[in-house]
Formats: structure tokens, C-alpha cells, sequence
């Protein structure tokens, strides 16, 4: 037995008492781990990299406008479900809970603030969007509190939790819980890639399929720029695409963030971490790799669905050490952008910069606070009597 081998044997085992744990959680963990000691990164060939044309990152300003048809609005919303990423802590603005629980102007948190969005256009054209939020261990209890408060909102909210896996010690490579470590720092939820599993291993993605969803809009709770668009979601249905990764034009800001590329005849994210480093400084360029990804996502869940169940979404492996109370231990982590070279007619649409407004510090909500309600306005599409706060 190979050394390698030997390892997945002894975390098999250690994993299988691990009672914290569900059955999937336990056999996705000891798949992500034996993707990673196999070392199946993709290797990319920078020769073979080449600029996405615009029929495979749509710039936004050739989508069709949507027929002012209100019952043509109201069919098209009545696909979609809005998922917001909800695993995180509010730590670093001096929160202690949920981040999203924040406020952000007005006495309105960025939660609040989702849900008038999506209940204004619940309201305006009689449709059901429902709103899913993916929480992790860090978040679920508290977020089942905080949601009864919309109980009487004409919008359906529904959670969920991404998965729950046990860091490893680096030493020997075993589950950090069966060191004796039952804190909550022994455990991880492994990154926003987890939201195709999650989905389906909750039940949701099929209480949605059968209530005829098709498409679901993922975005992190914190982009107050991540609104329902119409012309998006409208080009998607009728050109049968999977998978909208939303991009914007980088700024000095933006050198790190991951862009999309064309490769072997699809488009695939490239993250800075897959770049050899003799041409890190041509990644970071503005002039040659122009684009960067929002993590606004738009996918199709019947394709979700099919990806899901034959286990094909392998996504890059992003290891992550940490260490806790002294011990270095190792996180593996994916990303849904990576998701995008296994879906079908996948594409990337480049949006204008007020669809990306992320509030990562106290600065960043500071300056929202300013712009904001002209920003949320215009891209809701409301004016006068309209106008949300």
C-alpha cells in the first residue's frame, strides 16, 4: 500500500467516529482530501491561454432589454431563486456574529437589505422568488433566530448549511477533533465551492426543481451591488446557458483577483494561486487580463443537479494552513467560480462596477453608506415614488 494510501486508510477510519458529522460530510471530506495528496491540479499552459471573445464574456450592454411586459417579467422571475453566501463571521467590523446582520445604513442591515430588494420585486409583479441562505456551523444558529423577523414579508427564506469538516494536522495527518480538540476551531467549512454538494445534499435543490426553479443567483451577502438582474437572468433562459459568471474591468485594486480565460475551447477561471510565477506579473496586468470575477454566479439547477450527482465538479483544491492553539494544521478549499469549465455553454458577463460593492471593512461601509441609495436605485431600476430607503 502506497503511503498515500495508507493515509486515506487511517483518516477513513478516524473520520468514521467523528459524530458531528453527517454521512456525506464524512465521504466528501475523505474525497477532497485524496484529490489533494493525488496532486491532480490541472496544470495550465500559458501558451494555450487565450482572450475570451464577447460571445463568451457578454459585455452588458448588448444583453436584450426585457419586453416591458409585466407578465413577461413576472414568468421569467418565477424561475429564479436568490442564494446568498451566509458562513461568514462579521470578526473583522468588530461583529461577533453573522456578517450579514450588520448594519449598513439607516438601521438596516445587509440582511434587511436583501430582503426588501427581493420582496419589492415579490410584490411589484406577484411572482415567488424565494431566498436561500448558505450558513455555516459559525452561522446557523444565529441566523435561524434573525430570519423570524421576515416572517410576515411576502418572501420565502429558507436555510441551509454548507458543509462541516475537520481541519488536519499537518504532523500527521489526522482529524484534529480525534486529537481531543471538540471546539468549534477544530472544524472548517470548506469554502463557497461546497454550495453544489450542500445544496443537494440538504434537499433543497429538489424542493426547488420541483417547483419548477430553474435558475438560482449566488452571491456573497456582503456585495450590496448583487441584485436581481433581469436582462442577465432574461439572456440565460433564452440562450440555454448553465453557468454566468458576472466579471467586471480590474482596477489597480482588482491585480489579484482570478479572471476568465479561454482554454482547450472553454472558459475556466484562472486564479492567481494556478499562475507559475514567472508570469505573475502578467496576471496582475490590467492591460492583458482586464477582468476579474465578482462571485456574482447565475446557474442552472437542473445542471447543478446532473454535475452534482455524477460527481464531476472538481473543482481546483485550495489549501489553506492555519494553526490552532500551536498546532499547524491544513484547510482544502474550492471556489464555485472554478465550478464554470464543467457546465455547458457556460459564459462570463462583463457588468459595470456598481453590480460589485463588497464591504470587507469599516472603510468599505463607510464609503457605501454615502453611495448607496442612488447606486441600490439604479440598479433596481426604481425612480421616484420607487425609491427603497
Amino acid at each position: 500500500m502506497s503511503a498515500d494510501a495508507e493515509k486515506i486508510a487511517k483518516l477513513k477510519s478516524d473520520v468514521s467516529s467523528l459524530t458531528q458529522i453527517s454521512e456525506n460530510e464524512k465521504s466528501g471530506f475523505i474525497n477532497l482530501v485524496a484529490r489533494y495528496l493525488s496532486g491532480e491540479a490541472q496544470h495550465i499552459d500559458w501558451s494555450k491561454i487565450q482572450t475570451p471573445t464577447d460571445e463568451v464574456v457578454v459585455p452588458y450592454d448588448t444583453l436584450a432589454p426585457v419586453p416591458e411586459d409585466a407578465a413577461v417579467t413576472k414568468a421569467l422571475l418565477d424561475k429564479l431563486v436568490v442564494l446568498k453566501l451566509n458562513g461568514g463571521l462579521g470578526t473583522t467590523m468588530g461583529c461577533t456574529g453573522p456578517k450579514s446582520v450588520i448594519e449598513v445604513r439607516n438601521g438596516l442591515t445587509f440582511l434587511d437589505l436583501i430582503v426588501i430588494q427581493i420582496e419589492y420585486l415579490n410584490t411589484k409583479y406577484g411572482c415567488n422568488v424565494p431566498l436561500l441562505l448558505m450558513n455555516s456551523f459559525n452561522t446557523h444558529d444565529d441566523t435561524l433566530k434573525i430570519v423570524e423577523k421576515y416572517t410576515k414579508s411576502n418572501i420565502d427564506i429558507h436555510t441551509f448549511n454548507q458543509s462541516q469538516y475537520p481541519r488536519l494536522v499537518v504532523e500527521d495527518f489526522t482529524p484534529l477533533p480525534s486529537k481531543g480538540n471538540n471546539t468549534k476551531e477544530a472544524w472548517y467549512p470548506p469554502g463557497h465551492g461546497d454550495v453544489f454538494p450542500s445544496l443537494k445534499n440538504s434537499g433543497k435543490l429538489d424542493a426547488l426543481l420541483s417547483k419548477g426553479k430553474e435558475y438560482v443567483f449566488v452571491a456573497n451577502s456582503d456585495n450590496l451591488g448583487a441584485v436581481v438582474d433581469l436582462k442577465i437572468l432574461n439572456h440565460l433562459v433564452k440562450n440555454k446557458n448553465e453557468y454566468c459568471m458576472e466579471v467586471t474591468p480590474k482596477t489597480l485594486a482588482d491585480v489579484k483577483g482570478g479572471t476568465l480565460i479561454s482554454y482547450e475551447g472553454k472558459v475556466q477561471l484562472l486564479e492567481i494561486a494556478q499562475v507559475p510565477d514567472e508570469h505573475v506579473n502578467e496576471f496582475k496586468s490590467i492591460e492583458k487580463f482586464k477582468i476579474f470575477n465578482t462571485n456574482n454566479l447565475w446557474v442552472n439547477l437542473q445542471a447543478i443537479n446532473r454535475l452534482v450527482e455524477a460527481d464531476a465538479l472538481k473543482m481546483e483544491i485550495i489549501p489553506n494552513p492555519k494553526e490552532v492553539d500551536g498546532i499547524k494544521v491544513l484547510q482544502l478549499e474550492t471556489a464555485a467560480g472554478a465550478a464554470i469549465r464543467f457546465f455547458d455553454h457556460a459564459i462570463g458577463s462583463n457588468v459595470p462596477r456598481s453590480r460589485f460593492l463588497p464591504v470587507k471593512a469599516t472603510s468599505d461601509l463607510l464609503l457605501v453608506q454615502v453611495s448607496y441609495v442612488p447606486i441600490l436605485n439604479s440598479l433596481i431600476g426604481t425612480t421616484g415614488d420607487d425609491v427603497l430607503l
